[in-house]
């Protein structure tokens, strides 16, 4: 499981250009799986993502989680991560799980992350319009099969 974390002030997701969701500040995730990714992968990422202390603290300096400063999360489906681009200049996506049981361990990860952080979402599977204000900029890449 890889997931691009983004502290953001401001971000929304639109379909056909509609509205979808939308968050103030907190984070946007970017959230692809692979074959292999279990229930285990995503308590870890909930765990890690709604700790990670990535928002300043009073001295300016990043102490604080998402818990901490109260911020939403906005969660975009993302096969895409799981591009291998070693041959040629056509990315292949062997890599990513395929959409049903993905969308199985999206949901499932959605949820667990909502009963912490409000949470909101894209269409999996849709052509999406995100939005990001990055904050900083700060990004950051987390996988549960790499030691980033």
């Amino acid at each position: 499981m890889r997931v691009v974390v983004q502290r953001s002030l401001l971000s929304s997701v639109s379909v056909e250009e509609k509205l979808i969701s939308k968050i103030p500040f907190g984070l946007v995730l970017l959230v692809g799986f692979t074959d292999g990714d279990t229930l285990e992968d995503i308590d870890y990422m909930v765990r890690k993502i709604t700790n990670l202390r990535i928002f300043n603290d009073e001295e300016g300096i990043m102490n604080k989680s998402i818990l901490d400063v109260g911020g939403s999360i906005l969660s975009i489906s993302q096969f895409t991560l799981y591009a291998d681009t070693k041959k040629g200049n056509r990315p292949s996506y062997m890599k990513a799980m395929k959409g049903e049981d993905a969308k199985i361990l999206y949901d499932k990860f959605n949820q667990e992350l909502n009963k912490l952080v409000e949470t909101k979402t894209g269409i999996f599977g849709a052509d999406m319009q995100v939005n990001i204000l990055n904050d900083g900029p700060v990004t950051i890449l987390l996988d549960t099969k790499s030691d980033y």
